[in-house]
C-alpha cells in the first residue's frame, strides 16, 4: 500500500492583505507542488497586533482584512480543505482545524519555510525535515549575525536562497557559516499564460511596475555601510521620463504620506503612479496589471544591488512569463538570464535609456525572448523538482 507525499508550505499570506504579487509567491509553491503530485498544505501564522480593518486601523482576528483576505485566496484557489490561519500562540485558527494540523505536520515530510514563517514550536518541531527558503537575501543573512531573531534561521535542516551569488568572492552576504542552495523562484505558466501573439503586434510604450518605495525593512548597517532600501535607487532615475519622449513610465506605489516629496517629485519628473490596491490587490488584479503592460521597468533594493546578490524579482519573471520584456537594475545577474534579450539590465541612468530603447526597437524579438526566458528557468515544473532533489525529497510514492 502507498501513500500520497506531503509538503507544507508556511508563508505570509493574511499578513500581506490585498497584495496581489506577494501572494503569487506563496501560491506558485502551492500550486506547482499540486502539479506535481504532491498532497500539499498551505499554513500560516499571523500575530494579533497585526490585524487591522480596512482602514489600517487595529481590529480583532474576526473582523481583520487579514482574515478577509487569506479567506479569499483559499476560495479563489480551492484551498478550502488544505490551508490553516494561525492567530498568535494557537488561540484562534481559520481552516484545517488545530487536532488536523497536528496530525498532517507529524506525517509531513518535507515543510517548506518562506522565510521562516512558520515558528510555531507545536507545530514546528513535529514536521520532519524543513527546508528554510530565503526571499530577502542579505536582510535574512546581516540579520542573522547581528543577533536579530527576524531572521529566523534556528530549527531547519536545508538553507535555500534566491540570491544565486551568494558564497562566491564578488558577494558580499555572508554566509553565517551555513551552505545556501539557489533556488529560483517557480512560476507555474498554467495561471500565467503567454502573451506574445499580442506582443508581436504592438509597440513599447507603456512600462510598469508594482512597488513600494521603502518596502517591509529598513536599511542595514554592516560595519560602517549602510544597504539602503528601493527609494534610493529610484532617486537616482527620477528624471528618465524627460529623457523618453513618447513612454510612459507607471509605478503602482505603495508610499507613506511621510515621503510626499518623494511622491512630488516621482510626478513632476513624468512619472505615471497608480494606487497599488486598486490595480494589484489581488492575484487576478495583478495579472491584469502586468499582463496589460507592454514591460516592465524597475530598480531593485539597494542592498540587493550593492551585495552583488544575483537577485531576480517574483514580479519579474511574471513580466518574463507573460511575455513582457523586463528592464532591471543589475543586482550581478547571470549571463544566461541577460545574454538572448527579454530581460535587460542597466546600472546607472544612461544604461536605462538604451535599454529602454533597444527593446522598444525590437520588442517583439524582446517579447519572444522574455517568454522563452521564463520557460527555461523559472518553470515551475523544472524548479520544483530540482529543489526536491537537493533536499532529498524524490517524487516516488512512499510505501505507507
Amino acid at each position: 500500500m502507498t501513500r500520497q507525499q506531503t509538503i507544507i508550505v508556511a508563508g505570509a499570506l493574511a499578513n500581506k492583505p490585498w497584495n496581489g504579487g506577494e501572494a503569487w509567491v506563496r501560491l506558485s509553491w502551492v500550486l506547482g507542488f499540486r502539479r506535481l503530485g504532491y498532497r500539499v498544505y498551505f499554513v500560516e501564522q499571523i500575530q494579533p497586533q497585526t490585524c487591522v480593518d480596512e482602514h489600517g486601523r487595529p481590529a480583532s482576528f474576526a473582523t481583520s482584512i487579514n482574515l478577509a483576505f487569506f479567506r479569499h485566496i483559499v476560495r479563489a484557489f480551492g484551498l478550502g480543505d488544505s490551508a490553516a490561519l494561525i492567530c498568535g500562540d494557537g488561540g484562534a485558527f481559520e481552516g484545517i482545524s488545530r487536532a488536523d494540523l497536528f496530525r498532517i505536520a507529524q506525517n509531513a515530510d518535507l515543510l517548506v519555510n518562506i522565510s521562516g514563517h512558520l515558528h510555531w514550536p507545536p507545530l514546528l518541531e513535529r514536521i520532519g525535515c524543513r527546508a528554510y527558503v530565503d526571499i530577502d537575501p542579505g536582510f535574512t543573512q546581516f540579520w542573522h549575525e547581528q543577533g536579530n531573531a527576524g531572521a529566523r534561521l534556528t530549527d531547519h535542516d536545508i538553507f535555500f536562497t534566491i540570491a544565486e551569488n551568494i558564497g562566491r568572492d564578488d558577494c558580499s552576504i555572508p554566509t553565517c557559516g551555513l551552505t545556501w542552495h539557489a533556488v529560483r523562484q517557480p512560476v507555474v505558466f498554467a495561471g500565467w499564460p503567454s502573451c506574445t501573439a499580442l506582443g508581436a503586434t504592438r509597440a513599447a510604450r507603456r512600462f510598469t511596475t508594482v512597488a513600494s518605495w521603502r518596502g517591509s525593512f529598513g536599511p542595514v548597517s554592516v560595519n560602517g555601510r549602510t544597504f539602503g532600501v528601493k527609494a534610493h535607487e529610484f532617486r537616482k532615475v527620477f528624471s528618465l521620463p524627460g529623457r523618453l519622449p513618447g513612454t510612459t513610465l507607471e509605478i503602482a506605489l505603495a508610499i507613506h504620506a511621510g515621503d510626499a516629496r518623494d511622491l512630488t517629485s516621482l510626478k513632476e519628473n513624468g512619472w505615471h503612479i497608480a494606487d497599488p490596491s486598486a490595480v494589484a490587490g489581488d492575484p487576478a488584479a495583478f495579472r491584469r496589471y502586468v499582463q496589460g503592460s507592454d514591460a516592465e521597468f524597475s530598480v531593485a533594493q539597494g542592498i540587493y544591488v550593492d551585495t552583488r546578490s544575483g537577485w531576480v524579482s517574483d514580479r519579474t519573471i511574471r513580466y518574463l512569463a507573460s511575455a513582457r520584456p523586463a528592464i532591471v537594475q543589475d543586482t550581478g545577474l547571470a549571463a544566461e538570464y541577460t545574454s538572448d534579450g527579454g530581460l535587460v539590465a542597466f546600472r546607472d541612468i544612461e544604461g536605462a535609456v538604451d535599454a529602454i530603447a533597444r527593446v522598444t526597437r525590437d520588442y517583439a524579438g524582446h517579447a519572444r525572448a522574455a517568454r522563452a526566458l521564463a520557460e527555461r528557468c523559472f518553470d515551475s515544473d523544472r524548479v520544483l523538482p530540482a529543489f526536491l532533489r537537493q533536499v532529498g525529497v524524490s517524487r516516488k510514492a512512499v510505501v505507507a
